[in-house]
């Protein structure tokens, strides 16, 4: 069956409708790149600069789906295609081989396609997982509209052109500090990849969702899910040295998540606490492990470890207000 439910965008969006909309612009560059450990708190003013691309592609996304009437299996599918676009225009990481000079492509490489398997698979999960999906799900667990549009027109063309403007300077930037080039067969399969993604979603969202009867663990069992694969996941990035295996494995669990995740949702039992109970558990991984990353911006050591400490702190202070808000909002 198909869903042809489309929701009506208010034709102006006031200032409390459009809060949470400005709360995702700022939650998922915090998410991507400062509780990650990447960014330091000293570097606190790049997020500003970070906002737009971040914080723009996720409220597009979000309002995007949400317009549509489609569900989160087309935000994890526009986030991947984010992802692509991030990864594979503005900053080449899929195809540069010595980006950040880290040589990030040398294990697992595929010759014919440029890139590095593992590479690939880890910071297009990244960006998928954490940089969109998870401050999606979060932001909309604190509204009282989680499934409404929060923009109107006017509003929706101020993010869309956030980032175009994001997307533009970050892709400057990158240039201005690496000469590298991709090639043209490699921007076009990246442009293809982005199309069949969109169609994808798209697709996807259309179909009616089938409800099925059967059991839903509490939400404290897919917080602890959530946070145990996705650390599950890290680690193997981190510490298995064949590149081909790491892919591999790291493909594995996103596999088995994402049937697992397909299986319960469809379920009558099943709620937005229990989106938000996996969100938060993997939102939880990058705090942990933000203390043995480093950052790529100079600080002391000192400085990082407080910066990550706060952040965590600060992402536990999220989950427990989000919590509230979802009991006081009601479950759906």
């Amino acid at each position: 069956m198909t869903n042809t439910t489309v929701v009506t965008a208010p034709r102006h969006s006031g200032l409390k409708r459009s809060l949470p909309a400005l709360g995702l612009f700022f939650l998922s560059p915090l998410v991507a790149e400062f509780l990650l450990g990447n960014i330091p708190i000293s570097a606190l003013f790049a997020l500003l600069g970070l906002a737009p691309l971040y914080g723009g592609g996720a409220v597009l996304i979000r309002e995007v789906v949400r317009r549509r009437g489609w569900g989160y299996p087309s935000v994890v599918i526009l986030a991947l295609a984010y992802g692509v676009l991030e990864e594979g225009i503005t900053t080449q990481s899929l195809f540069n081989p010595n980006y950040a000079d880290q040589r990030l492509l040398d294990p697992g490489h595929i010759g014919f396609l440029g890139m590095g398997a593992p590479w690939t698979v880890f910071v297009l999960g990244l960006h998928t997982i954490w940089s969109i999906t998870v401050p999606i799900v979060l932001v909309e667990s604190m509204s009282r509209r989680p499934r409404e549009p929060w923009l109107g027109k006017i509003g929706l063309s101020v993010y869309v052109a956030l980032f175009v403007v994001g997307i533009v300077a970050t892709t400057a930037i990158q240039l201005g500090m690496d000469s590298f080039v991709a090639s043209p067969a490699q921007f076009a399969g990246v442009a293809i990849a982005i199309v069949v993604l969109i169609v994808i979603a798209a697709r996807v969202g259309r179909r009616t969702p089938r409800r099925t009867t059967g059991t839903v663990p509490s939400a404290w069992v897919f917080a602890v899910a959530g946070l145990v694969v996705s650390s599950g996941w890290m680690l193997t990035s981190d510490l298995v040295k064949n590149g081909w295996l790491g892919a591999a494995v790291m493909l594995a669990i996103d596999v088995v998540a994402a049937v697992l995740l397909v299986r319960y949702s469809r379920r009558t039992g099943w709620t937005q606490k229990h989106a938000m109970a996996v969100a938060g558990g993997t939102l939880l991984t990058y705090a942990w492990h933000a203390f043995p990353e480093e950052p790529v911006f100079p600080a002391s050591h000192t400085v990082d470890l407080v910066g990550n400490a706060v952040f965590a702190l600060l992402a536990v202070a999220l989950l427990i207000s989000a919590t509230i808000r979802r009991d006081k909002f009601g479950d759906s």
